[in-house]
């Protein structure tokens, strides 16, 4: 493996037989990093809108689920 860095940007050169489900999971991560940088965002905002999104999801489950 090889970093480089220019002055736009890193470069990271990678064995062509590295597993592409890893490499996948670490671009998502380098991804998730990048968009989250500057998010003002408090945690108890987060957990308030999992916490709502998971009421929804439920809301159109359980009547499927209930029967």
């Amino acid at each position: 493996m090889i970093i480089e860095r220019t002055k736009n940007e890193i470069i990271i050169r990678l064995p062509r037989d590295i597993n592409i489900d890893e490499l996948q999971d670490m671009n998502d991560w380098f991804q998730y990093k990048e968009i989250t940088r500057k998010s003002k965002a408090k945690q108890e905002d987060i957990d308030a809108l999992v916490k709502q999104i998971k009421k929804g999801r439920w809301n159109k489950r359980k009547e499927v689920l209930i029967k």
